[in-house]
């Protein structure tokens, strides 16, 4: 085994056959659509591959700096683009199993490999000879016949070697390589102890009295929690969102509402083991660090050079423009919420574990409307059959479950996706239900990317949520905001199946990180449209169809609670560019910190910021610093693109056609703002989306 190894170094992979007892990332896949073999990989596999992927990929990319002929786009930029085969299979599995079914020896490995992947691709991007040849077609890009997607993949590689520190001195590209190996760790760790966090802590309630007001499937989910856990006969109550938000929104008990609220903003704030607040002070410092040794002020002018906003100024502009209206529509809306208080004969003050209560209640009082009234008619399936149904009216694809396929999950589905007349497109895994293993949130990621390059290779993407589990006498039911999470995923999973490039680097979400998020919100609108819901909405239990009167009190509801909504969101955005426009290294304490940041935009105590900094992973562990304002960002993009779609209709199947060609098709293969006036006409109007927030 180990000769055959050397030889896979030298001469390229070889594949073998997966049924004996070897690697199984080192074998050709055998499988339906040749997907990973979930059934045999096991943790033991992960860091032999990632160690042969990274000399396999170490070798590729010297060979194309050794190569002795004259820098041309094909053997240098295509050929870079044909490296870490391997490297990339593994990669992408082995992020599956960390962040939805992770345990200690997984993130062991994660620990292990994650400083090595770091140097890795430093190593490429700090190789003198391969950046000269890069360098050298880049400046012959003039007189070369490039396409629009050539020249965009020249670009990013040419900009992605400079940034990563290509033209720095041998002594700087030392200091580099250790800032980046330890904010690889950091990052790690910040993600691994929120997890840990949010499986710590559990409410076990006692006594029946202490779940007044809870709905019964509520009550009937936190006694098989607590059934589960060997706790019988009593309920548990956890920090998972489907246990956490109706808690708050509908336990009478308010000690017991502060207790599941404190504990949920408090994740990573517990002077412990599991404390992220020197982790975040660390990476905010090395991150600024890095900008200074790269030549720019601060890590956010670093990161939004290559966005949308391209700076850190128009991001500001951008969030105050927005937060003056929408704060007075929130302090508004406490005023509502604290009379409400008074009214029921009560003297004490609006907190922020109140505002999900007395919301709820103000909803049923306002509209008759709350979500145990809508939960019946969204059973999962249903809601997910009904977003299928919106793709294959648009864009004329089709979903089928696939059953014979490896999965990583018992929860996991798989639907093969394909043309209206039939040609195969990719596959869509669904996994939508909570679990120890799993983290937090909902997103969207690859399994495999779609490219065009030397074969045609068709995507695999999967979806990954947290929704209500289904009880032993109930389907899982979800709530509305549910419904909209389900719909935004699957948003992000067309950009990937439906994407057309020739080069992987460009395909799918390869795109601007203020961009990403247009093909996602925009299809939370049909959720919402009474059409739509009404051909998906029926009755778990008498398959009746959501009556009329329920659809236009949730369309009523469109501007409810919009000020609190758009503060928290706003308020998390502003906290994330105040850490990443630091020009100094943090003096004070990351608290204080947080509070000043918070104190400036002059956010009321009665609503938290969405995220608080030690439990902030698009942050701090994931890939949105310097970007979280990207959602509402966004949002004036699809805002005013989805009004393309009420100008011809919902399904027209012409404004469809050019959505997919101009945006899902195209990837990063051109600026975003060109693909988006070329859908649209224009550059985008914030106006829609005022109206919508109701902030004008």
């Amino acid at each position: 085994m180990k000769n055959l190894l050397l030889l896979t170094a030298l001469l390229g992979p070889i594949f073998l056959s997966c049924t004996g007892p070897v690697n199984p990332f080192f074998g050709e896949w055998d499988t339906p659509f040749g997907v990973p073999p979930f059934d045999l990989i096991k943790e033991q596999h992960f860091m032999p591959a990632y160690t042969e992927g990274m000399k396999q990929e170490q070798q590729e990319i010297q060979n194309i700096a050794d190569n002795p002929d004259a820098p041309t786009f094909e053997n240098t930029i295509e050929a870079m683009e044909k490296t870490g085969k391997l490297l990339i299979r593994v990669d992408y599995v082995f992020d599956i199993y960390r962040s939805a079914l992770t345990n200690d020896k997984l993130q062991n490995i994660a620990r292990q490999v994650s400083p090595l992947l770091s140097k890795h691709y430093d190593d490429i991007l700090l190789n003198k000879k391969l950046f000269a040849r890069i360098e050298s077609v880049y400046e012959q890009k003039d007189n070369l016949s490039l396409n629009p997607e050539q020249n965009m993949l020249l670009e990013k590689y040419y900009k992605d070697f400079v940034r990563g520190g290509a033209n720095l001195s041998a002594e700087q590209k030392e200091e580099l390589l250790k800032i980046n190996q330890e904010l690889s760790v950091l990052s790690l760790k910040f993600g691994d102890n929120v997890l840990k966090e949010n499986n710590t802590f559990k409410l076990v309630i006692n006594n029946k009295q202490d779940l007044v007001g809870l709905p019964d499937n509520v009550i009937k989910a936190a006694a098989e929690t607590a059934r589960e856990q060997g706790e019988d006969g009593k309920w548990i109550f956890t920090l998972h969102k489907p246990s956490l938000i109706p808690f708050l929104q509908y336990s009478e008990k308010r000690a017991l509402r502060e207790e599941m609220f404190k504990a949920y903003i408090n994740r990573g704030n517990h002077n412990d083991e599991n404390d992220n607040k020197d982790i975040l002070g660390k990476i905010a410092a090395l991150r600024l660090q890095r900008a200074d040794l790269l030549g720019y002020q601060t890590h956010a002018d670093f990161i939004l050079e290559m966005n949308m906003a391209q700076n850190p100024q128009n991001v500001y502009e951008f969030l105050n423009k927005l937060w003056k209206p929408a704060l007075a529509r929130a302090k508004n809306e406490a005023k509502d919420l604290q009379s409400m208080i008074y009214k029921e004969g009560n003297n004490f003050k609006l907190e922020a574990w109140d505002w999900w209560y007395y919301t709820e209640k103000l909803k049923k009082a306002k509209y008759d409307l709350d979500d145990e009234i809508l939960r019946p008619y969204f059973k999962l399936e249903n809601v997910r059959d009904g977003a299928f149904a919106v793709a294959n009216k648009l864009y004329g694809i089709t979903f089928e479950e696939v059953q014979d396929i490896p999965k990583y999950h018992p929860d996991v589905k798989v639907f093969e996706v394909r043309e209206a007349d039939g040609p195969h497109i990719g596959l869509l895994y669904t996994d939508y239900f909570p679990r120890a293993s799993k983290r937090g949130g909902a997103w969207m990621s690859s399994i495999r990317k779609q490219s065009n390059l030397e074969e045609k290779i068709t995507p695999v993407i999967y979806n990954v949520c947290n929704f209500t589990r289904p009880t032993e006498d109930k389907p899982s039911l979800l709530s509305f905001d549910e419904v909209e999470t389900l719909f935004h995923e699957f948003g992000h999973a067309l950009h990937g199946l439906l994407s057309d490039c020739t080069y992987p680097k460009l395909s799918g979400t390869a795109v601007s990180r203020d961009f990403v998020e247009l093909p996602s919100q925009i299809m939370e609108n049909w959720a919402n449209e009474p059409v739509v819901i009404k051909s998906y909405a029926r009755h778990y239990r008498t398959g009746e169809p959501i009556p009329d009167e329920l659809i236009e009190k949730i369309k009523k509801m469109d501007l409810f609670n919009q000020g609190f909504k758009t503060v928290e969101l706003l308020a998390a955005s502003f906290l994330d560019m105040d850490w990443h426009t630091l020009t100094e290294p943090l003096e004070t304490d990351v608290i204080d910190f947080e509070s000043m940041s918070l104190q400036q935009i002059g956010l009321i105590p009665e609503i938290n910021t969405r995220y608080n900094s030690y439990y902030f992973q698009h942050i701090f562990s994931g890939g949105y610093s310097s970007g979280y304002y990207s959602y509402i960002w966004a949002e004036v993009l699809e805002a005013d693109a989805f009004q393309a779609f009420r100008e011809t209709g919902l399904f027209n199947t012409n404004t469809a056609a050019s959505f997919r060609r101009n945006i899902l098709e195209k990837g990063g293969t051109e600026e975003p703002m060109a693909l988006y006036q070329r859908f649209r006409g224009s550059e985008p109007d914030i106006t829609p989306l005022l109206k919508r927030r109701g902030l004008e």
